[in-house]
C-alpha cells in the first residue's frame, strides 16, 4: 500500500474511533439525566483535526479526542445541564458519521480488492 492510502486507513480509523468515544460520552450523559449537578460533556475531534490540517503543520497523529466540559446548554436548578432531547439528536448524528466513515473505509477496501482481483 502506498504512504497517502495508509495515511487514508489511518485517518478514517481514527474518525471512526472518535465517534466510538462519542457514543460512550453520550451514553454516560444519558445516564446522568437525573443526577443532580451532572454537567454534560462533549467529544472535541473533527474541529480539532481541520485546525491542524490548516495550520500546514502536519503532525495529526497527535491530535486525539478531547472530552469537555459543555459550559453552554443551560443547566436546571438542579445544576444539571443534560437535555434527553439533545443527546438522542447527537447521538443520531454520531451514528451517521460512523456509518459514513466506515463506508468510506470499505469503499477503499473494496478498491484494493478489486486491484488485486484484476491483477490476477
Amino acid at each position: 500500500m502506498e504512504a497517502g492510502s495508509t495515511g487514508n486507513v489511518d485517518l478514517l480509523m481514527r474518525l471512526m474511533n472518535a465517534t466510538a468515544e462519542r457514543s460512550r460520552v453520550i451514553s454516560s450523559n444519558i445516564a446522568n439525566v437525573n443526577t443532580p449537578g451532572y454537567r454534560r460533556q462533549v467529544v472535541q475531534f473533527e474541529g480539532l483535526l481541520r485546525d491542524a490540517l490548516e495550520s500546514g503543520k502536519g503532525g495529526l497523529e497527535g491530535v486525539q479526542p478531547d472530552i469537555v466540559e459543555d459550559t453552554l446548554t443551560p443547566a436546571r436548578p438542579d445544576g444539571n445541564n443534560v437535555n434527553l432531547e439533545l443527546e438522542l439528536n447527537a447521538e443520531r448524528q454520531n451514528r451517521l458519521l460512523y456509518e459514513t466513515y466506515a463506508a468510506m473505509l470499505q469503499s477503499h477496501f473494496d478498491l484494493i480488492d478489486t486491484s488485486i482481483q484484476s491483477g490476477r
